[in-house]
């Protein structure tokens, strides 16, 4: 609630009336207002029209007088009022604030009754809000540890991938360094063979040669 909306004293007392009353004439509204003192009509009035400004009642004709009537129930304009005091006035201790509201008067038995329900259904609230809060932590847990295992499936999977990566790799290299080693023999081998392929020729060019010189000299 904006501060611009935010009731006065004077205004919630009257908001009180609506409330209880239900819809009401200023004259009702005068006749109810719980602090029991004597106001003028026009005071009550303006009351009832600043809080029509500020949209927490509305009017309407009944005859010769106007009616309000509240536009907003209790709890959605007391609860942040009330929280508000139990924070800045008890430091946010619910306790202390409710033990002294009881301490500044008297419950009847029925208000005891319904404090007495309140207070049972509270505690079943606080009940399923801390159930409700360790299943999301359970569940929280799992997750994490969830996610834990899958990251250490996929660690141990990029792992065994890497290592299939480097067995490839020096398999190539190994392949590679025989067939280096292969070519380095077969260039021995053919380097070994160019000689003797030389002397054979010149041994071949050395006969042809005996050869013509025998026919020219049958000749």
């Amino acid at each position: 609630m904006s501060t611009s909306a935010t009731p006065s004293s004077l205004e919630i007392q009257a908001l009180s009336v609506l409330w209880s009353n239900g819809p009401s004439t200023v004259s009702e509204v005068i006749e109810l207002f719980p602090d029991n003192k004597e106001r003028a009509y026009t005071t009550i009035l303006s009351v009832l029209q600043n809080l029509e400004k500020k949209s927490l009642v509305k009017s309407s004709r009944s005859g010769r007088a106007n009616t309000y009537a509240a536009t907003k129930g209790q709890a959605a304009i007391m609860i942040p009022l009330l929280k508000e005091l139990i924070q800045n006035a008890f430091a946010g201790c619910v306790g202390d604030a409710a033990r002294a509201i009881l301490s500044a008067g008297k419950l009847t038995p029925e208000e005891k009754t319904a404090l007495g329900q309140e207070l049972t259904a509270h505690k079943a609230m606080a009940k399923k809000k801390t159930a409700k809060k360790k299943t999301a932590n359970k569940a929280a847990k799992k997750k994490v540890a969830k996610k834990a295992v899958k990251k250490k499936v996929a660690k141990k999977a990029a792992k065994k991938v890497a290592k299939k990566k480097v067995a490839k790799k020096k398999v190539a290299k190994k392949a590679t360094k025989k067939k280096v080693a292969t070519k380095k023999v077969a260039n021995k081998k053919v380097a070994k063979k160019a000689p003797k392929k030389k002397v054979a020729k010149k041994a071949a060019k050395k006969k042809t040669a005996k050869k013509k010189i025998v026919r020219r000299k049958k000749n």
